[in-house]
């Protein structure tokens, strides 16, 4: 049997999802006295990983055997409309958010390395037209942009099923939407943009067109230090 390696994994979320990939399982129909068993069994040899890292996975053991004896109740509980609820239907919405928040990392990555290969200048370099005299403005790097794309993302509710089968969120729309925002000098507040995102899809959205339009070297990117905000600067007109 191969031996699942704990430190290749960012944590308890990406184990299940590893699981879940590799048995071809139905994120939606998750066979939770298999996952738990294997997951358990992991856990036990886990005396090679740090303390902080232990917690988090056996944080998630608990959580997996709390649904497998839910699981094993006759009489499942029941919501207002007096249907069962599912007991691993957070867990599911958890591991959605994981897998698409992993999608987004990955493509931002990927969008940085293409952009930095075909540019051999930083994607935040002083752009000519941009006036920053007397302003408290500091360049954000890629690493800003993640930070502050996480606590964002951290502000909103979990994805509900709902919002999962809605209608994706056009990139080229966001995109338009943004270069249509800004105020009459040519700045758009991080902040007052991401006020508009209902949910945490649109918050991911808006943060791949943004890395789009730093691509495109349609706007660059700065830290307000005055008003702890990043400021979006226009470089082109409509």
């Amino acid at each position: 049997m191969y031996k699942v390696q704990l430190n290749k994994f960012e944590g308890p979320l990406d184990l299940l999802l590893y699981f879940i990939r590799r048995d071809e399982i139905d994120i939606y129909d998750i066979p939770i006295a298999q996952i738990t068993a294997e997951y358990l069994q992991i856990v036990e040899d886990m005396k090679a990983i740090n303390l902080s890292m232990a917690g988090e996975f056996i944080l998630m053991a608990a959580t997996l055997m709390r649904i497998k004896s839910k699981m094993l109740i006759p009489r499942p509980e029941l919501n207002e409309e007096g249907e069962p609820i599912d007991p691993r239907r957070e867990l599911v919405q958890q591991l959605l958010e994981y897998q698409r928040f992993k999608e987004v990392t990955t493509e931002l990555s990927m969008k940085w390395h293409e952009q930095s290969y075909r540019h051999e200048r930083s994607f935040v370099q002083e752009a000519e037209g941009v006036d920053t005299a007397g302003v408290y403005l500091r360049k954000v790097d890629l690493f800003d942009l993640a930070q502050y794309f996480k606590e964002a993302m951290d502000r909103m509710q979990v994805i509900s099923a709902y919002e999962l089968h809605q209608e994706p969120i056009s990139l080229d729309d966001k995109k338009h939407f943004i270069m249509i925002s800004f105020d009459g000098d040519g700045i758009l507040s991080f902040k007052r943009l991401l006020s508009n995102c209902q949910n945490k899809l649109e918050v991911i959205v808006t943060f791949l067109a943004i890395l789009d339009l730093i691509r495109l070297f349609k706007i660059l990117v700065y830290q307000n230090e005055l008003f702890n905000d990043f400021e979006i600067h226009r470089l082109e007109k409509n």
